[in-house]
């Protein structure tokens, strides 16, 4: 006999005992169940025979404190629309809705729907914007622009690899017996691909090099060209006609673009890269050895950069989980299937 039957035919036990002993309560007391649970029974089996006295199973989503569908969805409604709010405040103005939740019921729902933390709810925004194209408001806007230094950017947009490249200098620290050791870096805006080269000067000289040893192969190599170069208005990059940045790029018949600020500043592109270089790269790297030169940590960036450009998905709006490598080799095989059907339509 199966678990359930044997209880429904325990219970079924206890009604025909009051029956003969003709006292409910004495029947109760010698079975050990309580009056009101009796009655119950004694109802079920009235409307549904034997199977009346079987344990019911659970009703889905039947809990007493389950949290409504339509209250879950304004949650998560008012945390994408609030994305830096905590879960305080979102409480309290539930409340001022008519809705009482606690402050750790608001932070399990949002953690179980994957927006617990303001990092979470930053990239829900970017996949939401980039798949729907919604329209942010203000407070929105401040916090992607907050989390991702690229979205200051936004306004740079870029079709296509090359087209737009990012161009900054980072102070990376300090190399006994070498000095202090910059990174020349240059950032792709189409598809956040990175290029470093590591020097002991900030003059237009290293700047140049980053490009002609590291980029310009790198884009030569995928068939691909450079438009545009944007760096701040420092003075490795601008100055007088002879400066050796502008003529570098007149050469290749590379545009250079300025950020329009009176004071080298940034761009945002560069700005996360760098951040991304120091707290990957660099903290690690300098806990875990002792650099006695710059060819040391420069092959130690190198391999890092391979593993920037190839295997670490970026989840910012441009990538959506892609490699940088994947979305330019994206880019690529689409030119190359266009170029196809031009050549066959014509034909």
């Amino acid at each position: 006999m199966k678990p359930n039957q044997k209880l429904a035919h325990q219970r079924l036990s206890v009604l025909e005992l009051a029956q003969t002993l003709g006292s409910v309560s004495e029947a109760c007391k010698r079975k050990g169940m309580t009056r009101t649970m009796f009655y119950e029974y004694k109802k079920r089996f009235a409307e549904q025979g034997i199977e009346g006295l079987k344990d019911l199973p659970p009703i889905p989503k039947s809990h007493p404190f389950t949290t409504p569908h339509e209250v879950v969805e304004r949650i998560k409604a008012l945390a994408l629309e609030h994305p830096a709010w905590g879960c305080n405040r979102l409480e309290a103005l539930l409340m001022a809705e008519g809705r009482r939740l606690s402050a750790p019921t608001i932070q399990e729902i949002l953690n179980k729907h994957g927006l617990g933390s303001r990092y979470d709810r930053w990239l829900a925004l970017e996949q939401q914007r980039a798949a729907e194209g919604v329209e942010l408001n203000a407070e929105q806007t401040a916090l992607l622009e907050k989390m991702n230094p690229q979205y200051k950017e936004r306004h740079v947009e870029s079709s296509a690899p090359g087209q737009l490249l990012s161009q900054d200098i980072y102070q990376v620290g300090i190399i006994k017996g070498v000095g202090k050791v910059y990174l020349h870096s240059v950032v792709d805006t189409f598809s956040s691909h990175g290029f470093g080269f590591l020097h002991t000067s900030k003059q237009p000289e290293a700047a140049v090099a980053v490009l002609h040893n590291d980029v310009l192969p790198f884009y030569a190599s995928k068939k691909l060209n450079v438009s545009a170069v944007l760096t701040d208005n420092g003075r490795e990059y601008c100055g007088t006609d002879a400066h050796p940045f502008q003529i570098y790029l007149d050469l290749n018949d590379i545009e250079h673009r300025t950020t329009q600020v009176r004071r080298p500043q940034t761009n945002g592109f560069v700005e996360r890269f760098h951040r991304t270089v120091q707290e990957e790269f660099i903290q690690t790297a300098f806990r875990q050895r002792v650099y006695l030169t710059l060819d040391e940590l420069q092959a130690d960036l190198d391999d890092w950069l391979v593993f920037y450009n190839t295997q670490r998905p970026h989840l910012g709006y441009r990538n959506m989980g892609r490699k940088p490598i994947e979305t330019i080799d994206q880019f690529c095989t689409q030119l190359r299937q266009n170029k196809t059907k031009s050549v066959q339509q014509e034909s």
